[in-house]
């Protein structure tokens, strides 16, 4: 083989023949490498989505904290936090009391004499066979008050009620009619050695609440021992009673129930025990109620205040930086909330929380002083203003009414958080148009890609056979030379 021939044959086979050339060309490895580039800025859009959607839950959140911290201002703003008392009574087994807000500061004596009763009648025993029929006729129950036990007054205006029995009825089906039939006084059987005896009773305590009982006998005899008449002759009756309790030892006072309502203005009084000596009932401020209110305002500013703290801050040795931070709307809540706090209130001898007590620590968190708060709240109603007193004037108005006034705009349909969310959300919706449109990009960019990979795929098979020819010539041609 000469030197021309020999040279041809290696540039042949350098060419034609170089690895990863030909037939066995990865197509689908080298179109998703190039895939993959493309891909690049949908990346960056699906973090950025990531991004956005964590800000709209951090918001999310920071709203939630601003609701509680509302209700928490509501609350401090509310007189009835104010104007809460708290009752106590030295023997409250016998006598306990309540007072509705507002109610001066006081202190009374109380002693229970006589706890309320409601009537009671027991028939005399029925000598039969249990379930035997008393004969017929009708029971009339008519409600009014006994004065002795022989002079009964009607209540005015109200009739009585009557209830037809029945020849077969027994005494239980009797006790049954009159409980159905709403008259103001309840019914049972008992059953003792004796017989059955029908018990009533009526559903109110209260001398005004008393009944009497009168039968109207079949056989034409309504007061013996025969039938229903056996329900009046031997009864025994209970007579209703009122309430009766002495105030200071010689104000005397009665209720037709065990409970006592304004005989001391605001204050009520529950007979529980007749009582031997007097009890002492005492009506102060409740300062518990206060203090409770004060320290889950506190709680809820510093939850808010932490979150935000923690979201805005810029971390300088590691530079890190949190989810909100430079967000100028986050960071103008922070300053909006701390500048509430630094302002100050007319109409009370408190001008800033600190002067009760409260105050900002390192990182803007709320701390209280308890003993500062409890000697500040026995002062009057200072405190009181400190934090609702209306003014008028947003800058001047107490602590609480400014934040509740703040928080109920931002929560408002088109407050802050609103308007924030609605921003955030038309950021992701953008952000998810710019995806879909580089998905379909890529998605045409890989079909083209597979299109020329693959023809060239077929073009390097057809040189490969081209190859594989001329290397079969060429040797021929050596042969045929030598």
């Amino acid at each position: 083989m000469d030197v021309d021939s020999l040279a041809v044959q290696e540039f042949l086979m350098a060419t034609i023949s170089s690895p990863g050339i030909g037939s066995g060309l990865d197509v689908k490895s080298i179109v998703s490498q190039l895939v993959a580039l493309e891909k690049q800025p949908l990346t960056k859009l699906q973090v950025q989505a990531a991004t956005v959607s964590t800000r709209i839950s951090a918001f999310g959140q920071i709203k939630s904290l601003i609701s509680t911290l509302s209700d928490a201002a509501g609350t401090l703003s509310s007189l009835t936090t104010w104007n809460a008392v708290s009752t106590t009574s030295s023997n409250a087994t016998a006598v306990s009391a309540s007072a509705i807000g507002g109610t001066a500061s006081n202190s009374f004596s109380a002693q229970v004499t006589v706890l309320a009763k409601a009537q009671s009648y027991a028939s005399a025993a029925l000598p039969l066979p249990t379930g035997t029929a008393l004969g017929g006729g009708t029971v009339s129950i008519q409600l009014g008050k006994w004065t002795n036990p022989t002079t009964f007054a009607a209540t005015a205006g109200v009739a009585a009620v009557d209830v037809t029995v029945l020849a077969t009825d027994s005494v239980t089906e009797i006790a049954s009619k009159i409980n159905s039939a709403s008259a103001g006084v309840s019914a049972t059987v008992l059953n003792d050695a004796a017989g059955e005896r029908l018990l009533l009773r009526s559903t109110s305590t209260g001398e005004s609440f008393g009944f009497s009982l009168s039968v109207t006998d079949s056989d034409g005899v309504h007061d013996d021992a025969t039938g229903l008449s056996r329900l009046v002759s031997g009864a025994s009756t209970q007579y209703a009673a009122n309430a009766a309790a002495t105030i200071n030892g010689s104000i005397p006072v009665t209720s037709a129930t065990n409970t006592f309502t304004n005989v001391i203005s605001g204050v009520t009084l529950t007979a529980k025990e007749v009582m031997t000596s007097a009890a002492e009932i005492t009506v102060a401020q409740d300062q518990g109620v206060m203090t409770t209110a004060i320290n889950k305002f506190v709680s809820a500013y510093n939850a808010v205040n932490q979150i935000l703290e923690e979201a805005t801050k810029y971390d300088p040795a590691t530079k890190s930086a949190g989810l909100l931070q430079g967000d100028a709307t986050a960071i103008g809540l922070q300053r909006a909330l701390r500048g509430i706090l630094q302002s100050s209130t007319t109409g009370s001898a408190y001008t800033r929380l600190a002067d009760i007590g409260i105050t900002q620590q390192l990182g803007g968190d709320l701390a209280v002083d308890n003993t500062k708060l409890t000697s500040a709240l026995n002062s009057g109603d200072d405190v009181r203003n400190l934090f609702r007193i209306d003014n008028n004037n947003e800058l001047t108005n107490g602590v609480a009414r400014k934040f509740k006034t703040f928080s109920v705009g931002l929560l408002a349909t088109d407050g802050f958080f609103s308007s924030k969310d609605a921003s955030l959300k038309r950021s992701l919706d953008l952000n998810s148009k710019d995806q879909q449109r580089v998905n379909e990009k890529i998605t045409r960019v890989e079909a083209q890609l597979n299109r020329r990979y693959s023809a060239l795929d077929v073009q390097l098979s057809s040189l490969n056979a081209l190859n594989a020819y001329i290397t079969q010539q060429v040797t021929q041609w050596n042969k045929s030379t030598a």
